[in-house]
């Protein structure tokens, strides 16, 4: 029977420069779709899963991105004060219980694999679900669920994926098929940021991840690997053959909250599904074609 999934690693240590001035200041993972930060949409997937510790591996001016999910004494007051209790219940449900999250830093950018190696201590011998805060999921069940799921039925590591062009690939970890299965890929292989002509499919990996600890006991050894970092994929790839592998078709859709063009139609996607908001998207959407 496989441990209990119970700990997530959200790196949130990037400087965010596609998204400058408005990231000067503000870490790109509190900018808002509709009226939530991309990392507040992260931590429900991830507590939908069953999820009940959190790891933020930040870096500098990052500290308001645990202070979101703190307690608000005088805002909770002054909501209170005013009559606003739907405001309030809001504020107080993103609120994590005591002792759930823990952050460390990465002080020098290495690539994700050096980010997940930094949340070593927190890892433990455990296993434990990556999300990408970039990476917005609309699903009608949590995707870190569906891979959490997917985790309780076959063991091991199991990641969400998706097909891309082929043109493509060059920006993604692909994979070498085993055996495709349908909804589970078995995996016998895996390639970063290969170029088309020698890729292995155009399946390739999002940020969402279930992975066993002893994937740390690679990454230790920091070898650089696609553009002189750490990579993740190359940490992983060394647990195929040891350890099952699967990727995971995920149900639902993914928005490059990275990318301004995937942010702009994550905000109107994701105001498209507020009852509140969607009769006036809809009306004003023909005025910009």
């Amino acid at each position: 029977m496989p441990k209990p999934l119970r700990k997530a690693v959200m790196p949130v240590a990037g400087l965010g420069t596609r998204f400058l001035p408005a990231t000067k200041t503000v870490a790109k993972e509190l900018l808002p779709v509709v009226d939530r930060p991309l990392i507040q949409y992260a931590v429900d997937e991830a507590r939908a899963a069953g999820i009940e510790q959190f790891c933020f591996v930040t870096g500098r001016g990052k500290t308001a991105i645990v202070e979101q999910f703190d307690l608000a004494f005088e805002l909770e007051a002054t909501l209170r004060e005013r009559g606003k209790e739907k405001e309030l219940a809001e504020l107080q449900a993103q609120a994590l219980p005591p002792g759930s999250v823990l952050t460390t830093r990465q002080q020098v950018p290495m690539g994700l694999g050096h980010a997940i190696w930094c949340a070593r201590h927190f890892i433990g011998d455990e296993p434990f679900a990556i999300l990408l805060p970039d990476d917005l999921m609309m699903c009608d069940v949590s995707c870190t669920k569906q891979l959490a799921d997917a985790y309780l039925e076959t063991g091991g590591n199991v990641v969400a994926i998706e097909e891309v062009p082929m043109e493509r690939v060059s920006k993604y970890g692909v994979l070498d098929i085993a055996e495709d299965k349908g909804r589970l890929v078995s995996v016998k292989g895996l390639v970063e940021k290969p170029r088309p002509e020698v890729a292995p499919s155009n399946l390739t990996i999002i940020g969402r991840y279930v992975l066993m600890p002893e994937v740390i006991g690679h990454l230790a050894k920091h070898e650089k690997g696609a553009g002189g970092e750490i990579q993740l994929t190359d940490g992983m790839a060394k647990l195929i053959g040891s350890q099952p592998f699967h990727g995971l078709r995920y149900e639902g859709r993914r928005f490059d909250c990275g990318d301004k063009l995937g942010f702009l139609e994550a905000q109107l996607a994701f105001a498209l599904q507020r009852p509140e908001l969607a009769e006036g998207v809809r009306a004003f959407l023909p005025n910009y074609r």
